[in-house]
């Protein structure tokens, strides 16, 4: 393999893992549908129950993980991403 830069054949290849949080949220419109009103209920009614479901419920995240192949020449420093064909 050689760099596109400088053409030198010294170089390394390596994994490379990007990790990105999604948070999955309520949209806008169920805020100014339903959400402005049953939040307040919910916590004025329901307490116990709900900070018992918000403390055991499972978090609304998800961790989406990107695995890259990385190319760097070790004569110029230039680096790359290896495309799969």
């Amino acid at each position: 393999m050689k760099c596109p830069n400088c053409g030198s054949e010294n170089v390394t290849v390596q994994v490379v893992s990007e990790s990105d949080l999604k948070r999955k949220h309520h949209s806008i419109f169920w805020w100014i549908f339903i959400g402005w009103y049953w939040v307040p209920i919910k916590w004025i009614i329901f307490t116990i129950p709900a900070l018992i479901v918000k403390i055991f419920a499972p978090k609304r995240q998800k961790i989406k993980t990107i695995h890259k192949s990385m190319a760097v020449c070790q004569s110029c420093g230039h680096k790359w991403e290896i495309k799969d064909k």
